[in-house]
């Protein structure tokens, strides 16, 4: 399940898939097209922004693989699993403008300080 990647000239090209275990590789797939048709989860949103960019076999397999780590992390760390969220990615993105556009700020030279604004 782990993705292949190729990349030439810096340009990710698309890859693929490694080999291993088919009916494992089976049964993730099909875990993750189940998942994202579940509503309001980290992984059915995380199935919903891949799609939209590259289909929903790509998809299936990327939160497959997302599935396979978890469960990893799991057996490893002997935690229960706590979801993250649908607004995960969105919250994620956020933050990241934010945070670009502070670099942006102070590399012309000003001087930023964030405040929450009040609603009115």
């Amino acid at each position: 399940m782990c993705p292949g990647s190729h990349e030439s000239a810096g340009k990710r090209k698309s890859g693929r898939t490694r080999k291993g275990n088919p009916t494992l590789r089976r049964a993730l797939v099909e875990a993750a097209q189940a998942a994202g048709r579940t509503r309001n989860t980290y992984l059915s949103a995380q199935f919903r922004r891949i799609a939209q960019r590259r289909g929903n076999k790509r998809a299936a397999v990327a939160v497959g693989h997302t599935i396979l780590v978890i469960a990893y992390y799991l057996l490893k760390r002997k935690t229960t699993y706590e979801d993250l969220g649908p607004l995960y990615f969105e919250e994620k993105q956020r933050e990241t403008a934010i945070q670009n556009s502070i670099k942006r700020l102070e590399r012309f030279g000003y001087k930023v300080t964030l405040e929450a604004r009040t609603p009115a």
